[in-house]
Order: structure tokens, then C-alpha cells, then sequence
């Protein structure tokens, strides 16, 4: 089973992020976060469709078997974390553009 969090539009997958954590989604010692349903993709990329029944969005119900104890998880500083690691993989990232980006010319008229 793979599960991530993304956010849909117009009836497609418009962003998403990584797998979810165990630990915090899928955890019976933290039931306060987490994941009961499902909303179906054709596939994990920007621009897939979502799939629709008669009713609306099609979803999928988790499995229980998929929960386990995991014991009790200090879910804001898994937060912090996360945050701080999203921003340093986005500064990697603008120096890595910023290496590969050809130099600028300065003109007379600027």
C-alpha cells in the first residue's frame, strides 16, 4: 500500500508529496492523525486523473491490518523536522540550479 499526501484540482492530481510516515498515519497509539480513506489515482504523478464512481470521488478504505502500535510519537516535533528538512532540500536545490544556470552578461544599457 503507498500513501502520500497531495492536493487535487479539476479532477487531477495537482501536487503531492512522499510517502506518508507510519509511524504518525498509520499508528493505533496516535489515532488522532490518522489515514481511514483514500482518494484514487490512476498513478503517483502531477496531472494523473482521479478516478470517479456514480457517487463522486472513488475511495479506498484502509485496510486495519495496516495499523500497528508504534507506541506514543512526539508528532510536532516530527513536524519541526520535516519542515526543516523541506527547507534545506530547497536550498540544495536553488544551489544546484544556481551552478547549472549560465552566467549573466551585463549591456551597456543596464
Amino acid at each position: 500500500m503507498k500513501i502520500r499526501h497531495v492536493t487535487l484540482r479539476a479532477g487531477k492530481l495537482d501536487s503531492l508529496s512522499g510517502l506518508i510516515d507510519p509511524a504518525s498515519h498509520l499508528n493505533w497509539d496516535y489515532p488522532d492523525h490518522k489515514v481511514t480513506t483514500c482518494v484514487i489515482t490512476e498513478k503517483f504523478s502531477v496531472g494523473a486523473p482521479i478516478r470517479f464512481s456514480g457517487q463522486g470521488l472513488s475511495f479506498a478504505i484502509v485496510n486495519r491490518s495496516s495499523f500497528t502500535h508504534y507506541g506514543s510519537i512526539d508528532y510536532t516535533q516530527r513536524l519541526a523536522s520535516m519542515i526543516d528538512a523541506v527547507k534545506e532540500k530547497k536550498k540544495e536545490n536553488a544551489k544546484h540550479l544556481a551552478v547549472g544556470a549560465p552566467a549573466k552578461t551585463r549591456h551597456q544599457d543596464d
